[in-house]
């Protein structure tokens, strides 16, 4: 009996196998993502999301303008923490489309504009802000043409203002072209489960699993009073004053497309200027072999020869030769004394420790496809949990660093505390200062109360935690044994021609070198609302970032020692870190010559924040990629040699 059971099961197995390899076969899916099919004549309704602008960068409301509001009222949907945090809210709409069915709809027509709303919606036409739709999980997509060049947008604008003209026209009448894809289903169904957990595998009616999947979904705005169609004159068109009724209209079409569904959102991450991104990297490179060459010689001509020549030495000579000794060698009893703030050091330290997991495995995951665009704040919501969990990592690595410096585990607790608290404090201060000025201007960017409480739960019963954990492993840990005992009395710095933290902020040129391309893409993504999906070539770049921190720190940390400079513990922090300077100084750049249509002070507080947000954590994080390669070195450097 058992015989035909286990035969059973294999054909079982291999039939599933087989059915699974076909379904794979057919596409790949991004996750977070799922299809949805929809026979003729089936409702879908369109969602909107907030109101946003690249001129002001203060999103708001859909519903804060007299648009016409959905008969069951509104309901918005539900959002995740990096939704939240984006300022996206996202509510049902009166758009309704019916499957491959054509057709002409009329909305509402609103009471008499007031005063008020006048006013709002001018404002709005006049700071260019534009409505965003969803379809199916697509952004609306609106195409226009400048100097015989096609530009594609997401969204459609609210009004416009024509050229010599003081009159405000609103969009009332929008033109949308659905593109769907005839879904032929593979006639099988799973129709439930067995026993022993095995799946009841039945055929399945071919018209029933069979559809239409929604590819694509474009708007043309238009705007007029007496017609559905699009007039180009001035006087059919609906302009903006009191007591003016508007009425809202909307027309669609269904085209079918050959354009499969895992392919839909192709058209939204189009990859352009590739040629840039492949200079970038190939900048970097060079950048990269004159650094590598500079170690190189440090190395093999220069530390191997002097250890070599050393060894080679009788007792006597090494005696004399301890004598006559130049550069870093007369250092050796100094160049491990605990350094000053040693404790903002290691807190420093374990933080970067967090930013760069939290930035590694982020690009990793979203380089293979693991971060779909289909999931709205998804990349926001990871990159907080991971940042949340390596808080382990973090304790670790700083409670260790700070055993090490004091050969001690005493006071392990307040580094822990520390490292808990800095970066978290410097974030909640600076996004605290722009929450007030979101909130002076009601805008859907502030933060609620209610996430406070929940990322301040989210902070103190997992980040803290775990820091503290990973705080005591630290202490169980072997500390990294010095290979040199230190003098008691410090030894005299000689002086310098010029200020040592001028070779330190020049250091950071270099790093920056290899970044200042791709951060053009970053910059332009977050603050003129295109997508950023070229996740491949950004991890290249952030390798490619790592190794040149790594080399810029060590060569400057050796000259340094070679100028009998022992204190170059924070030297090799800031070498690497202080390409956060220049990230800030080019963001600036960008604000005045690459984003002009940014108007306004709050405006420019709010990026100014945010781009000040950003260099602290590239800071801490390539501050500690150098000052970690800085530090090895010099330990394998002066554990070759041995000088009483």
């Amino acid at each position: 009996m058992a015989s035909p059971l286990i035969s059973g099961r294999k054909s079982y197995t291999t039939f599933v196998v087989l059915v699974t390899i076909l379904q794979v076969g057919n596409g790949f899916y991004l996750p977070g993502s799922y299809m949805h099919t929809y026979s003729t004549g089936d409702e879908i309704y369109a969602k909107v999301n907030s109101l946003t602008s690249i001129e002001t960068e203060l999103p708001f409301s859909y519903y804060s303008l007299p648009y016409c509001k959905p008969r069951g009222g509104i309901k918005k949907s539900a959002e995740n923490l990096g939704e939240l945090l984006m300022g996206d809210q996202i509510d049902n709409s009166p758009y309704r489309f019916r499957m491959n069915i054509n057709e002409t709809v009329f909305l509402c027509t609103t009471p008499p504009l007031s005063e008020y709303e006048v006013k709002l919606l001018k404002q709005r036409t006049r700071d260019m802000y534009q409505v965003n739709m969803i379809l199916d999980n697509l952004p609306a997509m609106r195409f226009t043409n400048q100097n015989g060049v096609k530009i594609q947008w997401t969204g459609y604008p609210v009004g416009y203002t024509p050229p010599n003209s003081n009159d405000d026209y609103i969009i009332n009448h929008l033109r949308f072209r659905v593109l769907v894809h005839e879904y032929e289903g593979a006639g099988v169904e799973i129709i439930g489960t067995g026993e022993e957990g095995m799946g009841v595998i039945s055929e399945a009616d071919n018209n029933k699993a069979s559809g239409y999947e929604i590819v694509g979904f474009e708007v043309v705005p238009c705007n007029n009073i007496t017609s559905v169609s699009c007039p180009q004159e001035l006087d059919k068109s609906q302009v903006i004053r009191e007591q003016e009724r508007v009425s809202f209209t909307y027309e669609v079409e269904f085209v079918k497309s050959n354009i499969k569904w895992p392919s839909r959102w192709d058209a939204y991450l189009k990859m352009e200027g590739d040629r840039v991104h492949w200079f970038s990297i190939l900048n970097s490179l060079m950048v990269i072999f004159f650094l590598a060459g500079i170690v190189f010689v440090i190395f093999l001509r220069t530390v191997r020869r002097d250890l070599t020549r050393y060894e080679e030495l009788d007792k006597e000579a090494q005696a004399q030769m301890n004598e006559e000794l130049s550069g870093w060698k007369l250092v050796v009893g100094d160049v491990f004394r605990e350094p000053s703030h040693s404790k903002l050091l290691c807190v420093m330290v374990g933080d970067g420790v967090q930013i760069t997991g939290m930035a590694v495995v982020t690009i990793v995951f979203a380089a293979f496809g693991f971060m779909s665009p289909a999931s709205r704040g998804m990349l926001l919501t990871g990159m907080i949990l991971l940042y949340l969990f390596l808080g382990i990592a973090a304790g670790y690595i700083g409670v260790r660093m700070w055993r090490t410096i004091k050969g001690s585990s005493e006071g392990w607790r307040s580094v822990s505390w520390s490292i808990a608290c800095f970066f978290p404090g410097i974030v909640f201060v600076i996004l605290t200062l722009l929450n007030f000025i979101l909130w002076g201007n009601k805008s859907t960017g502030a933060i609620p109360l209610s996430l406070y409480f929940i990322l301040f739960l989210l902070w103190f019963c997992i980040s803290v935690p775990l820091t503290l954990v990973g705080g005591f492993l630290g202490t169980r840990a072997e500390p990294i044994q010095y290979p040199d005992r230190t003098n008691q009395i410090p030894r005299e710095i000689p002086a310098r021609k010029y200020p040592s933290w001028l070779l330190v902020l020049g250091a950071g040129t270099l790093p920056f070198g290899t970044l200042f391309i791709e951060l053009f893409f970053i910059l332009s993504s977050i603050w003129l609302g295109r997508f950023y999906y070229v996740f491949g070539f950004l991890l290249v770049v952030f390798m490619l970032l790592v190794i040149v921190c790594a080399e810029v720190s060590v060569v400057l940390t050796y000259m340094h020692l070679c100028v009998e400079d022992w204190m170059w513990w924070w030297k090799a922090f800031y070498a690497s870190g202080s390409v956060a300077l220049y990230v800030f100084l080019y963001s600036i750049n960008y604000l005045v010559f690459d984003l002009q249509s940014l108007s306004g002070s709050v405006s420019a507080t709010l990026y100014l924040g945010y781009s000040l947000l950003m260099a602290v954590a590239i800071m801490l994080s390539a501050g500690t990629i150098g000052f970690l390669s800085s530090f090895y070195f010099v330990h394998y450097l002066f554990s070759s040699v041995k000088i009483d």
